[in-house]
């Protein structure tokens, strides 16, 4: 879908002639709003691209623009908080369209007795993060909310990149015979956060993988891998991101679940919370749709980077709009968009 109206950010969803919360955006319901409100209402061809980013033409140069909120709870996490998140967040949906990521802005909603210190913290972490990521901060806004209305802080990001003139990554180059690529084990973000939220602990300290990926991104253009399509796996995870790209593109995906990595500690959270992890949300991983040719280079250059990375899955012109798993035991199961969310609040 259209990620300048952001798919997997937390907005209402309609349920009959109201707007009620959901747990989150990355399933069936926000679809439907986006494709019944939204695209009808702010119809172009930018927003008919339907990807991270919008790319636009500027004079020779083609740029990326992209927009995102932030409303994780809690603030503070292992590997992160608001601002790292704010800050690697929209770098990253750059980064999905090819983009070098610049410039960005930050609008912070601020609610009544929020301690100052708490504010210092998040703001140093987002000077940290940008100085990582290769980012300034050129803009910004403050707004104060009542006591009540705002937990603690809320964060808009938007953000500006320069595409060069040979790269061409869209849904819609995703073609049958592609190869999916993962670049690294997945549920790490979503389960940090849950395990905060229900007290769990575990032998292996787990931490998000809240990061910038640019430079895996940067890698892959360098070497002249042919890529066709890449996402990140944000709300609603591996699934719901193979299900847009399946939507997107008019084409029926496959994968090999056993090819999926999970660390221990995600796996075993998982199973405690009921959950399944290809649906829990990654804060530093990605889908790439890669031309097959390139596929095994590809993986070697990821895996210098991080040793995780997969081949998991091709894409089908079978069934379009179906993604099914293949499972430990030969058998298939059909991977659909979530009605809701598993978790809310996470990013």
């Amino acid at each position: 879908m259209p990620q300048v109206f952001r798919l997997r950010c937390s907005l209402p969803t309609a349920t009959g002639d109201t707007i009620q919360l959901a747990h989150g955006g990355g399933g069936r319901m926000m679809h439907s709003l986006i494709e019944r409100l939204f695209l009808p209402a702010f119809s172009n061809s930018y927003l008919e691209a339907r990807h991270d980013s919008a790319v636009v033409r500027i004079g020779n140069d083609r740029i990326a623009f992209t927009t995102d909120t932030y409303v994780v709870s809690p603030l503070f996490f292992p590997g992160g908080d608001i601002g790292k998140l704010a800050v690697y967040g929209t770098v990253n949906d750059l980064a999905m369209a090819g983009a070098r990521p610049l410039y960005l802005s930050a609008g912070f909603i601020l609610e009544e007795g929020l301690p100052l210190e708490t504010l210092e913290a998040i703001v140093r972490s987002m000077r940290e993060a940008a100085g990582i990521a290769g980012v300034e901060l050129v803009a910004g806004d403050t707004k104060v909310v009542d006591r009540g209305k705002g937990d603690g802080v809320f964060i808009n990001t938007a953000g500006i990149g320069l595409v060069a003139p040979e790269v061409d990554i869209s849904p819609a180059r995703v073609a049958p015979g592609d190869a999916i690529l993962l670049s690294g084990d997945v549920g790490r973000h979503g389960i940090t956060i849950m395990s905060l939220r229900e007290g769990l602990g575990f032998e292996t300290p787990l931490q998000s993988d809240c990061a910038s990926l640019w430079p895996l991104i940067a890698a892959l253009l360098e070497a002249r891998i042919e890529i066709h399509c890449l996402r990140d796996l944000t709300r609603g995870g591996l699934a719901s991101t193979l299900n847009e790209i399946a939507t997107d593109a008019g084409v029926g995906i496959s994968i090999d679940e056993a090819a999926v990595p999970k660390c221990e500690a995600v796996a075993a959270a998982c199973e405690i919370l009921g959950l399944d992890p290809l649906y829990v949300a990654n804060e530093g991983r990605f889908a790439a749709f890669i031309a097959p040719r390139d596929a095994s280079r590809a993986i070697e250059i990821l895996k210098a980077h991080e040793t995780t990375a997969s081949i998991i899955g091709t894409v089908g012109n079978r069934g379009p709009g179906l993604v099914d798993a293949k499972g430990p035991f030969g058998h298939s199961r059909i991977l659909d968009l979530l009605s809701g969310e598993q978790m809310p609040r996470i990013c």
